[in-house]
């Protein structure tokens, strides 16, 4: 096997892809429309077929979490991916890397993270999964675990988790 590109050191999400979309995100639906991953991912019971509407119950949190994808257009973040910062890191996971965007998203999911972690630390309900389950559900689709602190030690763990995996090098 040839050497996997490098994987940004300050990028440490807790899940993979796969393991993102066996949990249960985007309602069932925006995996169905990113060509090309793997076939074990999108056979889950959490994938819906083109043309279902999507179903909050299939989110792990059994909430909605997420704007509609004209938002994420009209906002201006969507970028070379269609299905937004999903389908960047299903591609950044599985090996591809396009400098100046990585770098963006890379900003945006550690200023998302940060935020929206730290709100439900601040709570004192970090364990309490039944707390603030929509903030949940989305730290979940920028494939973060609500129930750790955002700090460098959990992200330190997550880096050691991820270079298990085939094809991931840390830098």
């Amino acid at each position: 096997m040839s050497k996997s590109p490098d994987w940004c050191p300050t990028f440490a999400p807790a899940y993979t892809p796969k393991e993102m979309i066996e949990l249960g995100v985007f309602e069932g639906t925006y995996v169905r429309a990113i060509s090309g991953l793997p076939k074990s991912w999108t056979k889950s019971k959490k994938v819906l077929a083109r043309g279902e509407d999507g179903d909050v119950s299939l989110n792990k949190f059994g909430v909605g979490s997420r704007l509609p994808l004209r938002t994420w257009k009209e906002k201006g973040w969507i970028k070379t991916d269609k299905g937004g910062w999903f389908e960047w890191y299903c591609n950044y996971y599985r090996g591809r890397r396009i400098g100046e965007e990585d770098e963006w998203q890379i900003k945006r999911w550690r200023s998302f993270v940060a935020r929206h972690q730290g709100q439900i630390t601040k709570s004192g309900k970090i364990k309490d999964e039944t707390a603030r389950r929509k903030q949940r559900q989305g730290l979940l689709q920028w494939a973060w675990d609500s129930k750790f602190e955002f700090t460098l030690r959990n992200q330190k763990k997550n880096l050691k988790a991820l270079s298990k995996h085939r094809g991931v090098n840390i830098r």
